[in-house]
């Protein structure tokens, strides 16, 4: 899926996900979520299906200081990389590993800028796209400045349906997404 900033394409994951688990299907993964104080943006979080909670970014002065580390920037967005890893990378994991795997969908919401400053994250999503028996629901940016490598991988491979995501068809698009998604179970059961 890939889509325009603020399109609504975390709320699609959201309900998409909502509908594969009444359908009975496993959702794993994690979505990135906006963070707003007094009515502005601050930042993102990740959030695992199991509902932890952990920062990607922050605003520069919502963040502090870095404390002598690299720091890695988007815009005005500091990005904690630390606690992105330490939620994200253990979902990797576990995929395809558990009984029923071929009855899952993993989530990566998103492959983005912020998320490729992790050269592990990098690594765990391509090894979860070449081996592993779920089904993967993941967004990726429209392209725009610089092409992002892994974006353009995951963009360009035969496995991968992509879906644009738009503020006019995001609520229509739900269905099609779903019928694939649906699709790609039957496939690997």
């Amino acid at each position: 899926m890939d889509y325009a900033f603020g399109v609504g394409k975390t709320t699609l994951v959201q309900k998409a996900c909502e509908a594969l688990v009444s359908s009975g299907v496993g959702v794993e993964g994690f979505y990135t979520e906006e963070v707003r104080e007094g009515g502005r943006r601050v930042g993102f979080d990740v959030v695992t299906m199991t509902g932890e909670r952990g920062h990607l970014s922050r605003i520069r002065d919502v963040a502090g200081a870095s404390h002598g580390r690299r720091e890695y920037t988007v815009g005005q967005y500091v990005v904690d990389l630390p606690s992105f890893e330490n939620l994200a990378l253990p979902l990797f994991r576990n995929v395809g590993s558990a009984a029923g795997a071929s009855r899952k969908v993993f989530v990566i919401d998103e492959i983005g800028k912020m998320e490729l400053f992790s050269q592990s994250f990098i690594r765990s999503v391509r090894q979860t796209l070449d081996g592993s028996s779920c089904t993967i629901l993941g967004t990726i940016p429209i392209p725009k400045g610089k092409p992002l490598g892994l974006v353009e991988e995951v963009r360009s491979r035969r496995d991968v349906k992509v879906f644009t995501v738009s503020k006019e068809n995001r609520n229509a698009i739900l269905q099609d997404i779903l019928a694939a998604l649906q699709d790609c179970l039957k496939h690997t059961a």
